[in-house]
């Protein structure tokens, strides 16, 4: 299942992406929810897990059955939110593919490198980010996003993937001046709408085996990554294992699992060109859609 948030003057909704098109959550419980309370925000659907799970899927039975239009939007009408808005936390992952290490000249890690971003960093597809005034090095990195659907504390690597509801695309935008300006990455990693994420958050079963989805970037249309989650050096069931070994993971965290070669700041130095205000970037994961940003200078 594909769910996105968009936005109605009442605030964020929930739907779900068909082929016939987004299914409006709220309006189509509104008529066929059965008298089953059925959540209206991807916090809640996250917390409910299968049971509400199953009550969407019969939604969507009910809904495609009927002939009522008014239930069915366009996706390219919409103006779309965070998959995920209201993260708990935003745990991620640094040096974690084989060919970004060593693109960055840094030895290959013997244990996860882990930071974080705040909810301040959360963005939305399609939109604008702002180029901090204090900042000349801004890159992107496509990073596969992973969402917790269970309270996770001590879970072994053959359970972990059990904890998972689903997936995302992200940018782990960083500001590489901020970020190297310390032995601290924070902040370069956490300017406002540093973390985009979406459009979609899928559902682990449509996913399947996360280790082993083509990753792409793209900035104005020329790929400037493309990989596979494969060449992880930590796979996402060693991630979650190794985390919730040291800290309580709750249903809507966020794990960013790290990027593949290709950023700037692995380029040659005489052939960094950081991004710019009108750039756009596209993160693309397979299965996962495509999540594009642009970019533009700090009001």
């Amino acid at each position: 299942m594909k769910l996105l948030t968009f936005h109605t003057e009442e605030g964020l909704r929930v739907g779900i992406k068909t082929e016939r098109g987004v299914l409006d959550i709220a309006r189509a419980a509104g008529k066929y929810s059965e008298n089953v309370l059925i959540p209206e925000s991807i916090e809640q659907i996250v917390e409910g897990a299968e049971g509400v799970l199953d009550s969407l899927t019969r939604l969507l039975e009910l809904a495609g059955d009927a002939e009522d239009d008014e239930l069915w939007l366009t996706e390219d009408s919409l103006r779309l939110g965070p998959c995920v808005p209201q993260p708990g936390k935003i745990i991620c992952v640094g040096l974690n593919y084989r060919k970004h290490a060593i693109e960055s000249k840094l030895p290959i890690p013997e244990s996860p490198v882990l930071f974080n971003k705040f909810g301040n960093s959360i963005a939305a597809h399609d939109e604008a980010i702002q180029l901090p005034k204090g900042a000349s090095q801004v890159d992107y990195e496509a990073e596969l996003a992973i969402v917790i659907g269970k309270k996770a504390k001590h879970v072994s690597k053959e359970s972990a993937l059990e904890y998972v509801f689903g997936y995302c695309n992200a940018n782990d935008l960083s500001a590489r001046d901020l970020q190297n300006r310390t032995s601290q990455w924070l902040l370069g990693k956490s300017c406002d709408g540093f973390c985009p994420v979406g459009p979609y958050l899928v559902t682990s079963d449509e996913v399947g085996n996360p280790n082993d989805l083509r990753i792409r970037s793209f900035v104005n249309g020329e790929v400037r990554q493309d990989s596979n989650t494969g060449d992880m050096i930590f796979a996402c069931d060693e991630i979650v294992s190794y985390i919730s070994s040291y800290m309580t993971l709750e249903p809507g965290d966020i794990i960013l699992t790290g990027t593949p070669e290709g950023v700037i700041l692995g380029y040659p130095k005489q052939q960094q060109i950081w991004l710019q205000a009108g750039d756009e970037a596209t993160i693309e994961i397979e299965k996962l859609g495509s999540l594009t940003n642009r970019f533009q200078n700090e009001a």
